[in-house]
């Protein structure tokens, strides 16, 4: 079976990166992954103080939020990193070539930010992935669930 994913490493004009592609593009179902920390399934910090543990926790906890809407890494075209120092982005790439294996890269985006939500995460990544639409002889209709309240409330 050929992929649903186009990925393009060095459009004309483009310097290639061995690290992420500069486009990807597919078809299929969209999936929108937030941004996950290196908290464990009862919301402990794994790894305190190191970005390798905590980068390996990251990638675990978003191949379980992948796997959640029948998705794998290699479904996903976009990760963005969002890193409290930007030294630690050797640490994530080692972790997303862990997780990824041979499948292609996806785009990628790295930010240096201030904080994140908790003072000892060190790394927070989001990811989009376009899953294949499968064929199904009975469609499954699942129900919108309400956000909101009708005033607006939360």
């Amino acid at each position: 079976m050929s992929s649903h994913l186009t990925h393009v490493s060095a459009p004309d004009g483009v310097a290639a990166s061995p690290q992420y592609s500069h486009v990807v593009w597919g078809t299929g179902r969209f999936v929108a992954i937030s941004g996950q920390c290196s908290l464990d399934a009862s919301g402990a910090v794994v790894g305190a103080g190191d970005p390798a543990a905590q980068a390996r926790q990251v990638f675990a906890n978003l191949r379980s939020c992948l796997a959640a809407a029948g998705a794998g890494f290699a479904d996903v075209v976009k990760l963005t990193y969002y890193l409290t120092d930007v030294a630690h982005l050797g640490a994530v790439r080692a972790a997303r070539d862990e997780a990824f294996g041979p499948a292609p890269l996806p785009a990628s985006s790295a930010v240096q930010v201030a904080a994140l939500v908790r003072p000892e995460l060190l790394i927070e990544i989001e990811a989009f992935a376009l899953v294949p639409e499968e064929e199904t002889e009975e469609a499954e209709v699942v129900a919108p669930v309400r956000l909101f309240a009708v005033d607006g409330a939360r």
